[in-house]
């Protein structure tokens, strides 16, 4: 037996050849890989860690890349990417031009489906499937990994829905660890932990019920049991459900202890798991916790705000509001479009809901914010975390289309902080009475701001305010991007040519301010983290229309195209709206 297993596993008909007593050892060999390099490069890494014996299973036992395989939701695919032809390149992982963090099909015949938003797998897989039966090909498996969290959401129901009326050749394996990010909630998670004991409640199987063969539940670390259970399932028709237990982080102690943190821990220490730690020195707050804490203290003076996050009170730092005043702040589970009209059905009844869901998660719910939130004018406030460029979990993660696709909805509002204050008493001005929807959108990270808990100003709605005089040239941000202008400027010679102004609204927009604007400035050059398409550049480039300005109007922006993954820096720099670039687009401006 080799000393190193897993140095001659390329492809999975390198795996295949090994003998079913060696894989224990390569199970043992891939845990340490992925720890080696996640500990120091960083990632995602407990959910892979949990599935190390499924992912050796299913490419042993099925004929991947000819079986097809669909991870859900992708965060769990790093043992499958290293065992799919990309163990040489696995260090390049989430860093601009290297390996994707998630299952990408330009990237390999064996990421079937591109996964970066949860409880897509069943659909594509049943929809893969039944292709396969209308080809005629009838041996091809079709097999779909989804978590517990994942499974709870509304598309995996409808998916299930339909899969158990067909006769499709379609595996379904719930990866259960009680666990997506934060741990899984409501009444689903409930009966899967009930399930596992309670022999009432196995007899009258949800999953039967719905026309599936179950099997289960069984220790998804157990590779024995599990080649020789998926061996059985390989061989029986129509649709299937193999239900697992499995451990996040297993074979990490630390990551076992505390799967919330170990999820994406940051660089650790491979040897022990304690994370490396972080020179201690004061900066600005992120922009996460600036809202969480903001919302307790408002929540605190005002008993009639509700805090919402569908699946993300870590990641949103609603978890502060849950510790506080639990019985007003709800994590919903992966469940977007359910959060958006749960916080319309509060709104009905007098209460103020701040909805919190990532920016790009909200696109979702599309339908939800249009036909039952702003069709009935319901003052919903929507937190949008993560908008803009969100770094290296590339192009499914970042929040680049929300400025765009929000700002053709009628009633809404828009409003995009420069920094934590201005945050602070956007929230505080939302909940004292609006009559509409507002949505506020914020970065990933941290902000600019030491001594952000300042008194709370209310602030006008459509008002947006002159950050720098100038003579020649004006810009015009909207958000955070406004450090990058405010560099860019002063980086300059000609610095009193160039004024800047923070719009701070998309919707509506300061036109007594664009006006006086565009009949005092030739040049006017635009900025946004959001796509350039349907933006705040389009905003003003119609208004410059409409009232028949005779302007020269320049665009910054996200290209029309999906980004990839990268630093926050990198990826600006690539689409120009970093303050190197910044500087250059006014300098020729100033040249002409």
């Amino acid at each position: 037996m080799p000393d190193n297993l897993l140095k001659h596993i390329n492809s999975p008909e390198d795996l295949r050849k090994l003998s079913k007593d060696q894989l224990p050892q390569l199970a043992k060999e891939l845990r340490d890989f992925i720890i080696d390099i996640v500990a120091v490069k960083e990632g995602h890494l407990g959910a892979s860690l949990g599935v190390v014996e499924l992912t050796i299973a299913l490419h042993y036992v099925f004929n991947t890349p000819d079986d097809l395989l669909v991870w859900d939701v992708g965060h769990q695919a790093y043992g499958h990417k290293i065992l799919t032809e990309r163990k040489d390149i696995f260090h390049t992982n989430r860093q601009l031009g290297g390996v994707s963090g998630f299952p990408k099909r330009s990237e390999s015949i064996y990421d079937t489906f591109g996964v970066g938003h949860s409880s897509t797998s069943i659909s594509a897989a049943l929809g893969m499937a039944i292709a396969s039966q209308l080809k005629g090909v009838v041996e091809k498996q079709h097999i779909a990994v989804i978590g517990d969290a994942s499974i709870a959401s509304g598309m995996a129901f409808e998916a299930l829905n339909h899969a158990g009326v067909t006769d499709t050749n379609l595996l379904i394996i719930l990866n259960d660890n009680a666990i997506g990010i934060d741990p899984s909630v409501g009444a689903l998670k409930k009966y899967l932990t009930e399930v596992k004991t309670n022999k009432r409640l196995a007899q009258n199987n949800i999953i039967k019920a719905l026309n599936f063969d179950y099997s289960g539940p069984i220790d998804g670390h157990n590779l024995p049991l599990l080649i020789e259970e998926l061996n059985r399932l390989k061989k029986i028709k129509g649709p299937r459900f193999l239900h697992l237990i499995t451990t996040k982080g297993k074979g990490l102690k630390k990551a076992e202890e505390n799967q919330v943190i170990y999820h994406a821990p940051g660089k650790f220490d491979k040897n022990t798991g304690e994370l490396i730690a972080k020179p201690h020195i004061v900066q600005p707050p992120k922009y996460q916790d600036v809202f969480g804490h903001t919302i307790v203290e408002l929540a605190k003076q005002n008993e009639k705000i509700i805090g919402i996050t569908p699946a993300m009170p870590t990641g949103s730092s609603l978890k502060f509001m849950m510790a506080e005043i639990p019985d007003r702040a709800f994590d919903v589970g992966i469940a977007e479009q359910h959060a958006v009209t749960l916080a319309a059905g509060m709104a009905t009844q007098g209460y103020i809901p701040f909805c919190n869901i990532y920016s790009t998660f909200l696109q979702r719910a599309y339908d939800q914010i249009i036909h039952d939130v702003a069709l009935q004018n319901l003052p919903v406030i929507f937190c949008l975390d993560r908008a803009g460029l969100v770094g290296e979990d590339g192009a499914t993660h970042h929040g680049v289309f929300d400025l765009a696709y929000l700002r053709c909805i009628p009633n809404l509002v828009i409003f995009a902080p420069r920094n934590e204050t201005e945050l602070r008493n956007i929230m505080f001005t939302a909940q004292r009475g609006l009559k509409y929807p507002i949505a506020i959108r914020y970065p990933r990270g941290r902000g600019v701001t030491i001594d952000w808990e300042q008194p709370f100003k209310s602030i006008e709605i459509g008002k947006g305010s002159i950050l720098k005089e100038g003579n020649n040239i004006a810009v015009l941000s909207i958000g955070s991007i406004a450090k990058n202008v405010t560099e860019a400027i002063a980086s300059l010679k000609e610095t009193d040519e160039v004024a800047h102004f923070d719009m701070r609204f998309l919707k509506p927009l300061d036109e007594v301010l664009l006006h006086q604007i565009c009949t005092t400035f030739k040049n006017i050059i635009t900025i946004e983290d959001g796509t350039k398409k349907g933006g705040l550049g389009s905003a003003v480039l119609e208004f410059a229309a409409e009232h028949h300005y005779n302007i020269k109007i320049q665009v910054l922006g996200i290209p029309d195209q999906f980004i990839q993954h990268g630093t926050i820096a990198e990826l600006q720099n690539l689409s120009g709206i970093d303050t190197q670039n910044i500087a250059k687009e006014i300098q020729l401006l100033l040249n002409k």
